[in-house]
């Protein structure tokens, strides 16, 4: 009777999209992951909007860079980010924007997420997500691994060139986890219809990821959102093995204008704060962009992972 029922519950759950019982990776049935950059600016209310939106959604809290407006000093830490999106800290996953480097060192930024007790998860050989000079770390949720990236390549320690200490790095940590669905974020898009544009110093890193079979990153930078579709890292479209960009800098801190449209551009909106929520499944992932305030745009889909 009791192999029975446990036959009957397992079926049951596999409907339901929570349980695979064939699966190695099937450690957890779902992650969530909330994500936007661009966020806190004292002379704004937006991230207050956003925070909103936190409060009431569980999951790690993916922060894509220039957290603290205008120059990311320990003072706009404490009182623009702290009172709004500082209260999510112990589930926050962060990176580092331009504006954090405005400051020297980025020394705002580090100082105030090195005063969490949970800090990134360490690696098997150093933690070097909060490391002046680096920013970068990786670690796992459910099914997937997650990679955390500095794309202020004139301020990470040996840049963003195929032969530069991150980028060794990242290839040693990807090649460790080879069956693994995977998701990688930063702040300056290598793709972006926005007036910044595209960012080819992160090409390399794309390079690495698109060998990889990588599924998704996750950018900001451009303040406001768009979906791209799968894409291999000259912007060619590539539907079986391409890696879908989304743009997510509608954190609360400004809206932006659009500039030229990108190829492969799907969805775009420049007017509605808000985070991306993404569900990972062991195989595949959920999209919602959830607006803050009153604003109604919202974007949502599921795609299957590589591996």
């Amino acid at each position: 009777m009791r192999l029975v029922a446990a036959t009957v519950l397992g079926a049951a759950l596999l409907v339901l999209g929570l349980y695979d019982g064939g699966s190695a990776q099937a450690r957890h049935s779902r992650s969530v992951l909330l994500a936007a950059g661009d966020i806190a600016s004292c002379q704004s209310r937006g991230d207050r909007a956003t925070a909103k939106l936190l409060d009431s959604i569980s999951g790690t809290v993916l922060a894509l860079g220039d957290l603290a407006y205008p120059r990311g000093t320990a003072k706009e830490f404490d009182e623009c980010y702290d009172r709004t999106w500082g209260r999510f800290k112990d589930r926050t996953k962060p990176v580092p924007g331009n504006h954090e480097y405005f400051t020297a060192d980025a020394s705002g930024y580090f100082d105030y997420f090195s005063a969490t007790p949970s800090a990134p998860v360490p690696n098997t050989r150093e933690n070097p997500g909060l490391t002046p000079g680096k920013g970068y770390y990786s670690y796992d949720r459910g099914a997937w691994h997650i990679v955390a990236l500095n794309s202020e390549c004139d301020s990470v320690r040996g840049g963003c060139e195929r032969t530069s200490p991150m980028l060794t790095w990242l290839k040693e940590d990807l090649a460790a986890h080879p069956d693994r669905c995977t998701l990688a974020y930063w702040h300056k898009p290598l793709f972006s219809s926005g007036y910044n544009g595209n960012y080819a110093p992160m090409r390399p890193i794309w390079r690495v990821l698109y060998r990889a079979h990588a599924d998704v990153v996750l950018n900001g930078h451009d303040h406001f959102y768009e979906r791209f579709a799968r894409q291999d890292p000259n912007g060619k479209a590539d539907p079986q093995h391409g890696i879908r960009e989304f743009v997510v800098g509608t954190g609360g801190g400004s809206h932006a204008k659009v500039r030229t449209i990108q190829a492969n551009s799907q969805v775009l909106n420049a007017h509605t704060y808000g985070v991306l929520k993404l569900t990972l499944y062991p195989t595949s992932y959920d999209w919602e962009f959830v607006p803050a305030g009153e604003k109604t745009f919202t974007d949502s889909g599921n795609t299957p992972c590589h591996n």
